[in-house]
């Protein structure tokens, strides 16, 4: 029985190539999007699945209050990993990592590759596999390195033969090679391709050793069975018992959360990728009902034609229920259909949504999830969208059909009509939403930021640049090609060190003041375009000119009225000479207000160098004399280097990602919901021809009754339009609250995409009314 249905569906979809072909099309676009939507959401609560016992690992952020409110920061002291577990019998393995850049000797170039330095609980708290070596044996020589399987293989063809190899780092330092572990998944919130033992990077350095400073990323893993808010009061007790300041505390931040819960206010999780996680997890079922309900009102619409053939099947002895299965059948067929051809389409389009959100999604309808997952889709879509035209069509009265005077269904046709209003409601609502997202970026993007970014090329300093930065700076600037050649410890759109405590003449509450520490060189702000608002810079005479600062404008209110050059102040016990002030420059949140800057003039603490470039020669020229000049006076390290307008571009990585994907839905939405309207005008037309007739013969003109047909989709557009309106703007008012510089919704966005959906309606509409219009009206009445 089963198997006739189907035959039966396949043969009614073949004979209407058309209808059906416009149905599987609206399905196939609303599996596919969903399906695209599921992969990429799939990628994104699965990050960091490889950890064992994942519910037991946190990582250790610190929340510190200033002008009374918490901030949490990601660095810690280096003792808290070992009083933590010392001290908390909850808390069974705690390790410290501090990322950073090695140079490995490798060829002419070298290879750059980041990793960290490491306690040996690092193993055991991330599950580390190892291939070669074993986790007991990595750190027990103090020189060991554990290397990931891809490092291991670029540096000596194969893994396997990495261990016991001697490597070179930054070309002055030997590692031993004690281990080898499988590469972590691009899915990892923290990545390292290299491991050594902290102890390597803290030895001479006594600033390390006490609770000062903040430089440590702090993990801990937890017993089994531990309670979490019990440990978490406890981590909170800590650092005020060893510090004497109850103004800092540590706090656990679970490793499910690290990915999607990073965002943190008055030192509490207030969200993160979670809200996109869910927003377009929403967005695909909101796809896939659009979708359905395009099925339901083309099979609706194409009621009259059905009704003759369910007529004379009740007459032959149909039963309602077997034509409920016969309707059915065709829906779950189409919906086979149109899941098969997606799958195709998304192996076509995949590697083009992996280039526009930057990553590599796979599908593997062999794998259970991925094929589970379609044909749940397919199952809910054969059933969601086939049921109201199941029941709707076998409720036909053979009687009535047969005469070719069937009821006009009231409340169908109600229904029909709220579902044409509920897509194009979403349609408009995506329309809105889209506009705004690209002006909230783009507004923030035309920001002030207090610096020029343009034409400005930074490069890491390593090897010998610090050491023949004289000669090389000469011979840049020589050329032409570069204007001026700066120095920083951090880089420029970030913080940079971070401290408080500073003291001045009248200063007040400055305990809890955050300021900002930048070290670096005379030539810094002619290189980056911040100006001076008053005062002069570092002295180009003076090596380290230790005993000055520049402070930014923001900071110089702080220090009261009146000049603030000349002013004194207080850094842990080190007098400074504010010397010059600069304009306030935007880094860190580019969405807010940034803290107040100290400089000081310490070109040896460099980690960045910003060279500014001569727009007048093409790029790829001065790409090349940088790298010929780097090859003379820092040998045998890799040429790399970024635009700082690029670095900056990319800091709205996930506002752009947001704002294309609408754009897309947005696009899809329309085109799912013009073929609903679609359906609705044929089936109006197909409602009113006798009517239609009657008017044509009464004269009624082309234009009438093609405005006729048209006024009541409109209505339907202008419904959609008040109750999108409202739902748009609440849903965009809460978005943009979560930026402190932000837009204001201008009413024409509203005006703009109410206009648009009109115009796409009437285009839609348009086809069908100017067919009914046209039409021979001896055909609508032949049986009058």
């Amino acid at each position: 029985m089963i198997r006739n249905y189907f035959k039966m569906a396949w043969r009614n979809l073949w004979k209407k190539k058309g209808y059906s072909a416009l149905n599987i099309f609206g399905l196939v676009i609303g599996i596919t999007t969903a399906s695209l939507i599921l992969l990429w959401v799939e990628d994104e609560v699965n990050f960091d699945k490889d950890i064992v016992d994942k519910n037991l690992v946190h990582y250790v952020p610190t929340n510190q209050k200033y002008d009374g409110e918490w901030r949490t920061f990601y660095s810690t002291p280096g003792p808290l990993a070992a009083a933590l577990k010392e001290e908390i019998p909850e808390i069974s393995k705690a390790a410290r990592l501090f990322t950073t850049n090695f140079m490995f000797a490798s060829g002419d170039q070298g290879l750059n590759q980041l990793g960290a330095f490491a306690d040996a609980d690092i193993f055991d708290i991330y599950g580390l596999h190892f291939l070669e070596g074993s986790a007991k044996k990595a750190f027990k020589n103090k020189n060991g390195m554990v290397l990931s399987q891809k490092t291991a293989a670029l540096l000596f063809g194969k893994h396997q033969q990495a261990l016991g190899q001697i490597v070179q780092i930054n070309k002055t330092e030997n590692y031993l090679v004690t281990g080898v572990v499988k590469d972590l998944p691009e899915n990892s919130t923290f990545q390292f391709k290299w491991l050594a033992p902290f102890e390597r990077f803290t030895a001479g350095k006594e600033w390390t050793q006490g609770y000062e400073n903040n430089f440590a990323d702090t993990f801990v893993k937890l017993t089994p069975g531990a309670d979490f808010e019990t440990v978490n009061e406890k981590v909170k007790q800590i650092l005020p018992t060893k510090t004497e300041d109850y103004d800092t505390h540590a706090i656990l931040h679970a490793a499910n959360d690290w990915h999607l819960r990073s965002d943190f206010k008055d030192g509490k999780i207030v969200g993160g990728r979670i809200e996109y996680v869910q927003l377009f997890s929403l967005i695909a079922i909101i796809i896939l009902i659009i979708a359905c309900i395009n099925f339901m009102n083309l099979a609706t619409a194409r009621s009259e034609k059905r009704a003759n053939e369910v007529g004379v099947r009740k007459t032959l002895g149909s039963g309602k229920r077997q034509l409920i299965y016969q309707f059915l059948a065709e829906a779950f067929l189409t919906s086979i259909l149109a899941a098969v051809l997606s799958v195709a389409l998304l192996k076509l389009i995949l590697p083009l949504f992996n280039n526009l959100i930057d990553k590599q999604l796979t599908l593997g309808i062999d794998e259970p999830v991925h094929f589970l997952s379609l044909l749940g889709i397919t199952i809910i879509c054969g059933i969601f969208a086939g049921l109201y035209p199941a029941f709707y069509l076998s409720s036909f009265k053979p009687v009535d059909v047969l005469k070719g005077s069937r009821r006009q269904a009231g409340s169908s046709g109600f229904i029909r009509k709220g579902l044409v209003v509920t897509q194009f409601v979403v349609s408009i609502v995506f329309i809105i939403c889209t506009i705004i997202v690209y002006q909230q970026v783009q507004h923030v993007k035309n920001r002030d930021l207090g610096m020029d970014k343009e034409n400005l090329i930074e490069l890491p300093v390593n090897g010998e640049i610090i050491k023949n930065f004289d000669p090389l700076q000469q011979t840049l600037t020589a050329s032409g090609m570069v204007k001026s050649v700066g120095l920083t410890n951090s880089h420029a759109l970030s913080g940079g060190n971070n401290g408080s405590g500073l003291k001045w003449k009248g200063g007040t509450n400055t305990e809890e003041i955050l300021v900002s520490y930048r070290y670096v060189n005379s030539h810094f702000m002619k290189t980056t375009g911040i100006t001076f608002k008053e005062g002069s810079g570092f002295n180009t005479a003076v090596e380290n000119d230790s005993l000055n600062t520049i402070i930014t404008e923001s900071f110089a209110k702080l220090m009261g009225e009146g000049s603030a050059i000349g002013k004194r102040i207080d850094r842990w016990g080190d007098i400074y000479t504010v010397i010059g002030v600069v304009n306030d420059y935007l880094y860190g949140d580019m969405y807010a207000n940034s803290d107040p800057v100290m400089f000081f003039n310490s070109p040896s603490e460099a980690q960045y160098m910003y060279i500014k470039t001569n727009p007048e020669y093409a790029t790829t020229e001065i790409l090349d004399k940088l790298k010929a000049t780097l090859t003379i006076y820092n040998p045998g390290f890799p040429f790399e280097y970024s635009f700082l307008d690029d670095d900056f571009n990319a800091r709205f990585k996930s506002e752009q990602l947001m704002g294309n994907l609408s754009q897309i839905f947005a696009f899809l939405a329309i085109l799912i919901s013009c073929l609903g309207l679609f359906g609705l005008s044929a089936y109006t037309a197909e409602q009113r021809r006798k009517e239609i007739g009657v008017r044509k013969v009464l004269g009624s003109s082309v234009p009438g009754i093609i405005s006729l047909l048209s006024k009541d989709f409109i209505r339907l557009v202008l419904i959609a339009i008040i109750l999108a309106v409202p739902l748009a703007w609440w849903f965009m008012d809460n978005w943009l609250q979560s930026f402190a510089y932000r837009i204001s919704i201008n009413w024409w966005v509203f005006a703009f995409a109410g206009l648009a959906a009109i115009f796409i309606a009437l285009l839609t509409v348009s086809f069908q009314a100017i067919k009914a219009a046209i039409a021979n009206p001896v055909k609508s009445l032949r049986t009058e």
